[in-house]
């Protein structure tokens, strides 16, 4: 393959990231219905050419964000437990609680991504494809959340007071409601992180069985 010929699938790749990039900004601000495909375009800097050689339609756009912002959560907590084993879990900094924050902290949550997973999850109350799609994803990250409090128990000689499954779907409850109680308050990015910080903690409290 030249460099000409090479150059063709990088361009149309960037073209569509910058595509769902733009899209993950508008349907964020104003939700998947009131979104325009000119808005879209407009927002990229792109003609309705670019998106529909790109995308067969909005809701097509929709589904492969969905997919693109499940892909980013996940590869965040993976790349954050990457960093705490190579310092070894059992010896990494900080308690068990700090840990556990840490790592659901790296998976995100400014302002955009929260309003942009609430829009996913409205839209999959609605639509069935839509509602796969997003229990996929969600088991996905929970199980990988599920692994990480394992591992974290199992270096730290923790004892928890309820599987690692129910767990984890504790700690991803109170990371979305937080995240979305701070974002409807106002508040700003630190606001957010440090309401997210508290909440984990409460249930990290509760989860540790401190009796031992």
């Amino acid at each position: 393959m030249t460099d000409t010929e090479g150059a063709v699938p990088r361009r149309r790749e960037n073209t569509r990231q910058r595509l769902l990039d733009a899209a993950a900004q508008v349907f964020a601000e104003v939700g998947l219905d009131a979104a325009s495909v000119e808005a879209v375009c407009e927002a990229a800097g792109y003609t309705r050419g670019a998106f529909y050689s790109n995308f067969e339609s909005k809701e097509q756009l929709f589904l492969e964000l969905c997919a693109r912002a499940a892909a980013h959560q996940i590869a965040a907590v993976r790349a954050k437990v990457a960093d705490l084993e190579t310092e070894g879990l059992a010896g990494a900094p900080g308690d068990s609680l700090t840990l556990v924050q840490q790592v659901l902290e790296a998976s995100g949550a400014d302002r955009t991504a929260v309003l942009l997973m609430g829009e996913i999850r409205i839209r999959a109350l609605r639509d069935p494809v839509v509602a796969a799609a997003y229990r996929s994803q969600g088991a996905q990250l929970r199980a990988e959340v599920a692994q990480i409090i394992v591992d974290i128990a199992r270096a730290k000689d923790l004892s928890l007071r309820l599987p690692a499954a129910q767990a984890s779907d504790l700690f991803m409850t109170a990371w979305s409601t937080a995240a979305e109680d701070a974002v409807m308050d106002g508040d700003d990015q630190a606001g957010i992180t440090r309401r997210i910080g508290e909440a984990l903690a409460i249930v990290a409290d509760l989860v540790i069985d401190h009796s031992r």
